[in-house]
């Protein structure tokens, strides 16, 4: 028995120490040299201060801000610890309940606005954190927005499309604009 019971023990505490301690740091430190901005969380510091994740949403619902997808996550929106969808099937009346309360919200915010709405800014994602919108969501409220602070249409689309991403390798995916970014730079406009 002993003949067996020593070498599982030599190679628990060997597999313990390469893949529980020796892997994780080399992982960190090449993170760390290589991808400093990523390996931090990808925040966004403005004077001195942390506003937020470039990977995490944020909640906003002031009309002065563009609004992003609704966060199924709980017990408060955008919980990054509790990453999820609502699982809320097309004929499951909580998600026709939330996606009518949405669509009442954005017309109460901008009556005017005869624009169709798009999916994404009535509907949560997988994760329930998407940082990012649809261009067509960031020019369905440019109105609003631009109403709200006073500055023309242009001057706010002009900003939507220096924030707008292209297609990951320039082909994957949809463009996207990230709403934290944006509203950010809305703020630091004069």
């Amino acid at each position: 028995m002993s003949t067996q019971l020593r070498p599982a023990l030599v190679s628990l505490a060997l597999f313990t120490l390469l893949t529980g301690i020796l892997y994780p740091l080399a992982v960190t430190g090449i993170a760390q040299l290589a991808f400093p901005h990523q390996a931090n969380g990808s925040l966004i510091i403005k004077d001195a201060q942390a506003q937020g994740s470039e990977l995490i949403g944020q909640s906003f619902n002031d009309p002065r801000y563009f609004w992003g997808r609704l966060s199924a996550t709980l017990p408060f929106p955008y919980n990054a610890a509790a990453s999820s969808g609502s699982n809320l099937g097309p004929t499951n009346p909580a998600l026709t309940e939330a996606v009518q309360s949405r669509i009442a919200a954005l017309k109460t915010a901008d009556p005017q606005n005869t624009l169709p709405i798009p999916i994404d800014l009535v509907t949560a994602s997988g994760s329930g954190l998407d940082p990012q919108i649809s261009v067509a969501a960031a020019l369905y409220q440019i109105p609003r927005v631009s109403k709200t602070r006073g500055l023309s249409e242009e001057a706010v689309r002009a900003l939507v499309d220096q924030y707008t991403q292209g297609r990951l390798l320039g082909f994957l995916g949809e463009p996207r604009v990230n709403v934290l970014l944006l509203n950010l730079a809305l703020d630091g406009l004069k």
